[in-house]
């Protein structure tokens, strides 16, 4: 199982990225997947999950901002970042959902991506 994130960078407050997560090694189309971030200093925090199905939940601080969809075709998580504000700097990590502990549990997850760097100027 390898998961690939990308498409992290710089960007000011205000703007937009698009993050991706590319799996390989298990059947993608039958797994929730979650994003999770890690500030500075601070814990790896849930941020968003989608089921197989195509549900989405979100953490409040990204909801109305942020949206999480797939393309099972392409094996590929996106997460949509809008209005970024300098409180979204983080390593954004996705993961593949094993456990049902909670979909925001970092425990219920089993394979981690790599983590892209998003910094967001003010």
């Amino acid at each position: 199982v390898q998961l690939q994130a990308s498409g992290g960078g710089l960007v000011q407050a205000g703007g937009s990225l698009r993050l991706s997560c590319t799996a390989s090694g298990y059947t993608f189309s039958n797994y929730n997947m979650g994003w999770f971030r890690q500030a500075p200093g601070k814990d790896r925090e849930f941020v968003a999950h989608i089921s197989y199905g195509g549900r989405a939940d979100y953490a409040d601080s990204v909801k109305a901002r942020f949206t999480i969809y797939r393309d099972n075709a392409k094996n590929t998580m996106y997460l949509q970042m809008d209005r970024l504000n300098p409180d979204d700097t983080a390593v954004y990590y996705c993961a593949r959902r094993l456990r049902n502990y909670g979909l925001n549990i970092l425990k219920s997850y089993d394979y981690w991506g790599q983590g892209t760097l998003v910094t967001v100027s003010s």
